[in-house]
């Protein structure tokens, strides 16, 4: 099979397009025919060094959707021929998706949605996973009022959807030309310009100052701060990004609870692998009565152009997510 195999740790160029052989079907697993990926964020730390990627030579890419060609035994529930969607390597210890098959632990995955592409559907793993446990974690439910930090990112503009999805009225942290349309077709009611208003602003504006039920920071680090100050006493915070030191006495002066989501952690640890397989099978319903959607960016890419793919990722120009094409005859 041809696969973009990563020979060095550092910068897209390091990725070589080779042909290498095939995964061979074990116990528990499925054999797939990778219709499309898409690229996440991790996937270009993973690139850089980050060490919870696979041994070199490597090849990436968490997120597929592609057909079953082979199962292994014990794999109940699928069958060949069966159009499906994960988070499913490109981790410690697993290949991933930027090839033509692709090895995936049966757990991870589930049928994919039938209103949409191959292509949509290698979209939402991942983010959508990760959009789910992090509004799972902090509770949301009908009536609170909901931020999204970052609402037109990968995990945000899901995590507006869901959110919507599940009775909040949410509001969403984002900027430029078009940004505020695009946010409101997603769901949000309500689209703040960070750039142009202050936290005490907005929160002023929105919730008369008793601050957000619940704060979804997509982006963390630097702008957890940020959050600690947008929700209210007895409210949940919940992150992407805990990788920082921060103050956290507003946190016990105001009782507050945060949350961190490391939605990779099934694959690295072996643990609650199933979980996942059944959130991503709940999305599937969610997704075919149009309650969540992808966004994903117009830009094109192929096996052989993968590498520009995490390029216009760390340029910052992409809206949506990024997905290529891997096998084209299927991925539309």
């Amino acid at each position: 099979m041809r696969a973009q195999v990563l020979k060095e740790f550092g910068g897209p160029d390091n990725f070589w397009l080779e042909t290498v052989p095939n995964p061979v079907v074990t116990q528990g697993h499925v054999l797939i025919r990778v219709a499309a990926t898409s690229v996440n964020t991790v996937d270009t730390k993973i690139r850089a060094g980050l060490p919870i990627g696979p041994a070199l030579p490597a090849i990436l890419g968490a997120d597929v959707a592609g057909v079953i060609v082979a199962k292994g035994e014990g794999v109940e529930g699928f069958e060949v021929g069966d159009a499906v969607y994960g988070c499913a390597g490109g981790v410690k210890g697993q290949g991933g998706a930027l090839a033509e098959l692709m090895l995936a632990d049966a757990q991870l995955i589930a049928k994919k949605p039938v209103s949409l592409s191959m292509r949509e559907a290698a979209a939402l793993p991942l983010v959508a996973i990760t959009a789910w446990d992090a509004l799972e974690r902090s509770r949301v439910s009908e009536g609170q009022t909901v931020l999204v930090h970052g609402g037109l990112g990968g995990v945000g503009h899901v995590a507006i959807q869901l959110a919507k999805a599940r009775g909040a009225k949410v509001a969403t942290t984002c900027s430029g030309e078009g940004s505020d349309a695009l946010a409101r077709s997603l769901g949000a009611d309500a689209v703040i310009d960070y750039k142009a208003e202050s936290v005490e602003g907005y929160v002023q504006r929105l919730t008369q100052g008793s601050g957000f039920d619940v704060v979804f920071d997509t982006i963390g680090g630097a702008n957890l701060p940020t959050s600690f100050a947008a929700v209210a006493i007895d409210g949940n915070i919940a992150t992407t990004n805990a990788r920082t030191t921060q103050d956290l006495s507003q946190l016990h002066a105001r009782a507050l609870s945060l949350h961190v989501v490391f939605m990779l952690l099934p694959m690295l640890t072996g643990k609650h692998r199933a979980r996942h397989g059944r959130i991503l099978a709940e999305l599937a319903a969610w997704v075919d009565t149009s309650k969540v959607k992808p966004l994903i960016d117009p830009h094109r890419f192929t096996l052989a152009t993968a590498p520009d793919a995490h390029r216009l990722l760390e340029s910052g120009d992409a809206v949506g997510k990024i997905v290529i094409d891997i096998d084209e005859s299927i991925a539309a």
